[in-house]
């Protein structure tokens, strides 16, 4: 089982950057399909980006692509979500999340078997 804790969230101007990282504890980050959701209050939770276990294979978002890159490192246990040039219509609760099934990649968060805490960014205008 693994346990799943963000960090790096935050008040930023547009245009600007931040970092998230999702530190995992049990098994290594490479051996599940880890991905980055993020949630406006009344609406879906929906996926960002995403990464699979054996090969890498990266998936972003129509709205992200070319902004946000998603990255692991093994040794740390640690996934990260880079995002730049960011803009209002970023602002969420950012959650990282884990699948066991981390060979094919998956988009709905249902297909997530574990989640962290969420983290606040927010992009002021």
């Amino acid at each position: 089982q693994a346990q799943l804790v963000e960090s790096g969230g935050g008040l930023v101007q547009t245009g600007g950057s931040l970092r998230l990282s999702c530190a995992a504890s049990g098994r290594t980050v490479g051996s599940y399909r880890m991905g980055w959701f993020r949630q406006a209050p009344g609406k879906e939770r929906l996926l960002v980006a995403a990464i699979t276990s054996s090969d890498g294979i990266t998936y972003y978002a129509d709205s992200v692509k070319g902004r946000f890159t998603i990255s692991r490192n093994n040794a740390k246990n640690t996934v990260y979500l880079q995002m730049d040039s960011l803009k209002p219509e970023d602002s969420a609760v950012y959650y990282c999340a884990a699948d066991r099934r981390g060979w094919t990649m998956r988009y709905s968060s249902t297909d997530y078997d574990y989640w962290g805490q969420g983290t606040q960014v927010t992009v002021s205008s």
